[in-house]
């Protein structure tokens, strides 16, 4: 009989990391929603309020290194052994480089790329020990291309590919498999706050689709890669998401005659 599938998702309360729990238990399997707000956490016990449905809560800071140790001590010893991690927790500014403060730098790294480390460095403890786990990493194309007004944020998202390479070479040999997702502009409570109508109207004419991609996209994406029968033998990779950003060069204008 196989384990029960328990995906642990940091920043589960709302935008990509939400659509991936949702994903997650629509698949029938188990779900730890941990995230930093509290209101988030309502919100989507909420949405989530069906009894057939094995999901659970958890308020934590994944900058908070003592704190995210003692959750997954919790989660695996009151829940159940973690198969699965999402590192969906995650914070941006968009600033220019030379208004960008070390302080503010600091934090989107400490977020972002540390907090993302340590989760996945206590997850795949047990992981190894047990002989089989994934963890999913959310990065973003800023973490491939040069956008501007990320200097840190995407800083930080290369630093979370560069750390998922590293560690899917590191755990192979135990059965832990490491990949990113690096979603293009997608619609969120997030992306709301940081993109203003000019850059929105920016991404849309770049992005060959000519639109945002939706949640669900992404996390039909996360939860394939979370399943050892579809992406057994997919690791160290980072699957952009971008409605073909990444891939364009030159674009055609669509008044032009062709």
């Amino acid at each position: 009989m196989s384990m029960q599938q328990t995906v642990f998702v940091t920043g589960g309360a709302s935008g990509i990391g939400f659509a991936i729990a949702e994903a997650v238990l629509d698949q029938g399997w188990r779900a730890i929603i941990a995230d930093r707000d509290e209101r988030n956490i309502d919100q989507s016990r909420k949405a989530l309020a069906r009894s057939d449905r094995d999901v659970h809560f958890l308020q934590l800071d994944i900058a908070d290194e003592a704190a995210v140790v003692q959750a997954v001590e919790r989660c695996e010893a009151q829940i159940g052994p973690v198969t699965g991690l999402v590192n969906a927790a995650g914070i941006a500014k968009d600033v220019a480089a030379l208004d960008t403060s070390a302080e503010l730098f600091r934090r989107i790294l400490d977020v972002n790329v540390v907090g993302s480390f340590v989760a996945s460095r206590e997850i795949a403890k047990r992981m190894c020990e047990r002989g089989s786990g994934a963890i999913v990493n959310i990065a973003s194309v800023s973490g491939i291309r040069g956008n501007i007004g990320r200097v840190a944020y995407g800083a930080s998202k290369a630093g979370v590919i560069t750390m998922t390479q590293v560690m899917a070479v590191e755990l192979a040999a135990s059965g832990v498999r490491v990949n990113a997702i690096a979603p293009g502009p997608v619609d969120t409570p997030l992306v709301r706050e940081i993109h203003t109508e000019e850059i929105r109207a920016q991404w849309i004419e770049r992005v060959p689709q000519r639109r945002y991609g939706k949640p669900s996209e992404i996390a039909g994406m996360a939860v394939f890669l979370l399943d050892d029968r579809k992406a057994g033998f997919i690791t160290g990779q980072t699957i952009c998401i971008d409605g073909g950003f990444t891939a364009a060069g030159l674009l055609v204008s669509e008044d032009k005659n062709s």
